[in-house]
């Protein structure tokens, strides 16, 4: 232990319960252990100045779902699978919105969409997940709106069909987590941000965790553990079905006189974009580069760059000038399961990562149940 004083060593390096990873995952683990346990020392801990996966990173879609995503979904599981996939998205969007309140999240239901570039049976192929959907949702949840193509200012030779949602809307990722940040700290939630873990280890009475910041490194016991880094887990957990998937988005300026309003998507739920005010945010691409996209490591990809832009000018914003403002990318974590991963690594380690891409509305409940796996009950 490194140049570490005797009131440190006492008051901040002994702990009842580690959370490692303070993106949404992690944030509700913390605070169901602190709701749970009012006398217990929590602490959370994240390598980056800011949660580094996806959580702030994201386009804010409050989705569970398109159309064309829930079919490819419905070829590569069973319904009664994807039953429960969907109830736990949309769950745990209701859990987000109950927790913090719409108006700590900006959450606005302004409905979302999907462009289709052929409308071959489109009738017909939204009754069949309209009745899928039917057990969660007893309302009809997606209709035939071709009428707004021309509304939003799409290229009407291109775009030939569009679906509606009324059950999704958006969120700002960035309120979400000042959000949850402040209701840590109102339960006295010690948060550690800029600190790697670099290893842990499990012993009969405690579990030792090595830390590491810029300037300093320390050691840390704690009697639970609880991991929710999502792709990045699997530093520790080679073993599980875990693998990363880089995500990029972009910012447009502000574009005047811009019809589009509300969420969309189109190819399979692999692209989306927003407006956010007069600005439009695009993201997605990842499909038509997985290899050099299943990566841990942040950075933007020229080729899917360009794709997006070009889907800008065809048939999104076409006729109208724009430039971009800014551009990023965030890590996610998938697998071969399209459910999340929630493990009892032992009896006092467990794990809550695996989101697929959809870390917004499924977060808040894989959370909970990670913690509720260490929580004495």
């Amino acid at each position: 232990m490194e140049n570490i004083s005797f009131w440190e060593k006492k008051w901040f390096t002994n702990y009842d319960y580690v959370v490692i990873g303070a993106g949404i995952v992690g944030c509700f683990a913390a605070l169901k252990i602190a709701n749970e346990k009012k006398n217990a020392k929590v602490a959370l801990i994240e390598r980056g100045i800011l949660p580094l996966g996806a959580s702030t990173k994201n386009a804010g879609f409050a989705c569970f779902g398109s159309i064309t995503e829930i079919e490819k979904n419905r070829k590569e599981m069973s319904d009664d699978d994807l039953l429960s996939l969907l109830e736990l998205r949309i769950k745990g969007l209701e859990k987000l919105r109950n927790n913090l309140g719409d108006k700590n999240i900006s959450y606005s239901n302004c409905n979302g969409y999907e462009l289709f570039f052929g409308i071959d049976a489109l009738d017909r192929r939204i009754h069949k997940i309209n009745e899928l959907l039917n057990p969660l949702i007893d309302k009809k949840v997606f209709s035939l709106r071709n009428k707004y193509i021309k509304r939003f200012g799409f290229a009407k030779e291109i775009v030939v069909g569009l679906t509606e949602n009324k059950f999704e809307g958006s969120i700002d990722p960035g309120k979400m987590i000042f959000s949850l940040k402040k209701k840590l700290g109102s339960l006295s939630v010690d948060c550690y941000f800029s600190t790697e873990v670099e290893s842990f280890e499990e012993t009969s009475k405690k579990i030792y965790l090595k830390l590491n910041s810029s300037n300093q490194s320390i050691d840390m016991k704690t009697n639970k553990l609880v991991i929710c880094t999502n792709a990045f887990a699997k530093k520790w957990f080679d073993m599980e079905d875990i693998s990363p998937g880089r995500g990029f988005i972009l910012l447009t300026n502000n574009i005047p006189d811009l019809k589009i309003n509300g969420c969309f998507h189109y190819n399979g739920g692999y692209y989306y974009f927003r407006n956010i005010g007069n600005r439009l945010l695009l993201g997605g691409g990842r499909e038509i580069d997985i290899k050099n996209e299943t990566t841990y490591s942040f950075g933007i990809n020229n080729r899917i760059r360009q794709k997006l832009i070009e889907d800008l000018k065809r048939f999104i914003v076409p006729n109208k000038d724009f430039h971009i403002k800014s551009e990023w990318s965030g890590i996610m974590g998938f697998g071969q399961n399209k459910l999340p991963l929630i493990k009892k690594f032992s009896e006092n380690i467990s794990l809550g990562v695996r989101l697929g891409g959809m870390g917004i509305s499924i977060g808040s409940i894989v959370g909970e149940k990670t913690a509720e796996l260490v929580l004495d009950k």
